[in-house]
């Protein structure tokens, strides 16, 4: 028969730590501080207790610098941690990822289910963040009267922007009623921008616990924030703390005076920008300085006395005179040669009359005599026709015994099948007609 494996101690604590850690999953524990150790490394050592049980706890450096508040013996508290077994001493601990004060993990929930919602409705939607302006004309300020947050805002604007005026609209930050008082400041803030001159909002409180701050979980005040016509920049206690108003804002600081310098930014670049531009402005200056007194050297040495220029003018009027006069008798002596030789071509052009008479007598001879022949030879051309017109006359014909025949309706027989026998016809001669009868008919 094998005997069983024989373990070391080292190996069973392992075997142990191992089951521990699979069996439990990161969880939530309650109870009371005690023994509480501050190693010079920085860890938390402590044993966690209620009336009748106590498990040690270990919270590491990284972990132990991010939280909220100093934990003290006797605090109660709420840990999230691990179940483990440390190997060198069996012992079993709890290695803690994060504490709060106890209580608090009902207010947590109700953060986290308030956020929820709201994201979900889309009140925390990048795109509907407004931006600040660079250069703000006022400040408006919701926060305490009596709060550190306000002296530390002035005390930070009257640094980086002492011009601006801050305008208060005064409320509770903390207590029952806070939330109310503060949705209504953050109205009104949006009410009274333009009267104000108002055109940022700052909305701050200092440090406390979660309890401190819960006001600024409020959903009326996340609603106001988002309908406020200002942008707005909340500054709510410290770089780790985050509240519903931080998520509604516009803009979120890590403190109230980190929520100052964001809207007075503009202004304080400004300042530096105008500090750097200074020596510029001034080499500019100089420079064009220069480049003037360059210029007004320069048209001083164009000035002229005005006697000098009296001088230099009638000297060019002089000129002119003597120019205009020389181009005027020039323009006299071509038109001169202009007229000469137009008369030149004139007496050329001129008609000779008694010549011109003697050819127009000429050819009024000629044209009469050429007159009377075309005259003559018409006269002939028509005796001819004349008397080719005579032979051709029917009378003519009739002369040289020719006869014509006519019905009794006037019309001229051709032939002799035109005839009847019995018929009466009338027959033209030279000399007079001839009213006859037919008797017969010769073909």
């Amino acid at each position: 028969m094998l005997s069983a494996p024989i373990l070391t101690v080292s190996a069973l604590n392992r075997l142990a730590r191992e089951a521990l850690e699979s069996a439990l999953p990161l969880m939530w524990v309650g109870g009371e501080i005690s023994n509480l150790t501050r190693a010079a490394s920085g860890h938390l050592y402590f044993t966690l207790k209620d009336a009748n049980a106590q498990v040690r706890c270990a919270m590491w450096r990284n972990r132990a610098q991010l939280l909220p508040f100093r934990p003290e013996n006797g605090m109660r508290v709420e840990v999230r941690a691990l179940a483990t077994l440390y190997e060198a001493r069996g012992d079993y601990q709890l290695n803690i990822e994060s504490v709060r004060p106890a209580g608090v993990g009902n207010l947590f929930e109700a953060f986290n289910r308030l956020k929820d919602r709201l994201a979900a409705e889309g009140l925390f939607d990048a795109g509907t963040k407004r931006t600040p302006p660079r250069f703000p004309r006022g400040i408006g300020l919701v926060t305490s009267p009596a709060a550190a947050a306000l002296h530390d805002v002035l005390a930070t604007l009257g640094r980086r922007a002492p011009h601006l005026p801050v305008v208060l609209y005064p409320t509770p930050v903390q207590g029952v009623d806070a939330a109310l008082h503060l949705a209504e400041a953050v109205t009104t803030a949006g009410r009274r921008a333009a009267q104000d001159g108002v055109d940022v909002l700052l909305l701050v409180r200092g440090g406390g616990s979660l309890e401190d701050l819960w006001p600024f979980n409020d959903e009326r005040l996340a609603r106001a924030l988002r309908a406020c016509p200002l942008p707005v920049v909340s500054g709510i206690g410290h770089e780790t703390d985050f509240t519903i108003a931080d998520f509604a804002a516009d803009l979120r600081a890590p403190t109230p005076t980190g929520a100052a310098e964001l809207a007075s930014a503009g202004w304080h670049a400004a300042h530096q920008e105008i500090a750097a531009l200074g020596p510029r402005l001034d080499r500019s200056v100089v420079r064009r300085l220069d480049a003037l007194a360059q210029r007004l050297d320069r048209a001083s040495l164009r000035l002229i006395h005005p006697r000098e220029r009296l001088r230099q003018a009638s000297a060019e009027i002089g000129a002119n005179a003597g120019r205009l006069q020389r181009a005027m008798q020039h323009r006299l002596e071509q038109a001169r040669f202009r007229h000469a030789a137009l008369d030149i071509r004139m007496a050329r052009l001129r008609p000779d009359l008694p010549a011109a008479r003697a050819r127009c007598d000429r050819l009024a001879r000629q044209l009469q005599q050429a007159a009377k022949a075309s005259l003559r030879q018409h006269q002939a051309r028509i005796e001819a026709l004349e008397a080719h017109l005579q032979h051709l006359c029917p009378t003519s014909v009739l002369a040289r015994g020719y006869a014509i025949a006519r019905d009794a309706q006037g019309r001229i027989l051709r032939s002799v099948d035109e005839a009847q026998t019995g018929m009466t016809i009338d027959v033209q001669l030279a000399d007079g007609t001839l009213h006859t009868r037919v008797t017969g008919q010769e073909g």
